[in-house]
């Protein structure tokens, strides 16, 4: 059955849950009128629940990325990315990959007090840690809920240094607080970038900010001498593979000198959300580009091996890393290694409180 595409969001439906074995769908046409259609006009309002988890650290397990340990202050994300490798997170749930990872919401409204109380146990070992590992932290609804503010308070009042990635300029909001972070070697900051095509971006990431608004972002996170990078991410080998020399300069115009690059992953029910999202808005590209995803994945459309899932492998991907090093080369990034600072650490409240009212003061 053919759907409608939904103004807003990334998937253009919700694939059955691998762990349930019950789930809603829309009747045939043929017997629809006898049957109450679960997405009324197809407008999906998002909803937001509590989440009532006691812990906030979550443990990485994998050698391709280089952090322990993240936080994520909410569950779903808002931003519709079409190919977020994160949507299966959402099965765990109870939830669907496609339109519940975008349109409910699992929020951690004491996210601040669970890091807080993470970092006043004496078994914590100071260590850099990625906010957010999974979905965007600063995802729309962090402009009322300002979770993501209320850690980053944490991390400067425990010194405790942090890693953001995200692809929202909302982080320009916290501007004073990364630059005491900053001050004493406690924060990184990376804007992910998927394409220059502002029409492409807003079919693919419909509710994240654009790509003009993230390279503002990136010039004021550099102007303010806070450590910025830029992932350009997934690379989507037949779409946007070849824009990496352009986005590369741009990086290098905005004064930001670090750059890296992710591949596509399609876990799960994330390759027929895309496949279909593919069909529905590049009919004409939607072969090509699929071959070309299967020629980086030995045929399939996804890999989960550890050491090729961010790269991916054959002559094409090494084609795309090739044409990433030559950009890198030519603008002269990727010269100076950043490390974060683990040697000032507060775990002491007496120590802490000497130094409380040195953060900044605005709500």
């Amino acid at each position: 059955m053919k759907q409608t595409p939904l103004c807003g969001r990334g998937a253009g439906f919700n694939p059955r849950n691998r762990f349930e074995q019950i789930s809603v769908e829309r009747a045939p046409d043929d017997i629809a009128e006898y049957f109450e259609d679960p997405e009324p006009d197809r407008k999906v309002l998002t909803k937001f629940y509590q989440d009532h988890t006691r812990s906030i650290l979550a443990k990485n397990e994998s050698p391709d990325v280089g952090f322990a340990y993240s936080i994520n202050p909410y569950r779903g994300c808002e931003h519709g990315c079409i190919y977020c490798y994160a949507r299966p997170s959402h099965e765990y749930l109870g939830f669907s990959s496609g339109l519940d990872f975008e349109s409910k919401i699992l929020v951690k409204q004491n996210a601040a007090a669970l890091l807080q109380a993470s970092f006043q146990q004496k078994s914590w070992i100071p260590q850099v840690i990625l906010l957010s590992g999974e979905t965007d932290c600063y995802q729309p609804v962090e402009r009322t809920l300002k979770l993501t503010r209320e850690c980053l308070k944490v991390f400067l009042r425990f010194r405790n240094p942090v890693s953001i990635i995200t692809k929202n300029a909302l982080i320009q909001r916290d501007i004073d607080i990364l630059k005491e972070l900053a001050e004493r070697s406690l924060v990184s900051a990376t804007m992910s970038v998927t394409t220059l095509d502002e029409s492409l971006a807003r079919r693919m990431e419909p509710r994240t900010s654009s790509p003009t608004k993230r390279f503002e972002t990136l010039q004021v996170l550099a102007s303010n001498e806070i450590p910025v990078a830029v992932n350009i991410a997934p690379v989507i080998p037949g779409l946007n593979d070849h824009e990496i020399p352009q986005i590369v300069r741009r990086v290098s115009e905005c004064g930001v000198p670090r750059v890296n690059f992710s591949m596509l992953r399609l876990p799960y029910a994330v390759k027929d959300l895309f496949l279909d999202w593919l069909k529905r808005e590049l009919p004409d590209k939607a072969a090509k580009i699929e071959s070309r995803i299967r020629s980086v994945r030995d045929g399939k459309l996804t890999n989960s091996e550890f050491g090729k899932r961010m790269s991916g492998e054959g002559k094409i991907a090494e084609a795309i890393e090739q044409l990433f090093k030559s950009a890198v080369m030519r603008y002269g990034l990727n010269t100076m290694t950043l490390k974060l600072a683990t040697n000032l650490f507060l775990r002491d409240r007496n120590q802490i409180g000497l130094f409380a009212d040195e953060g900044p003061s605005r709500a």
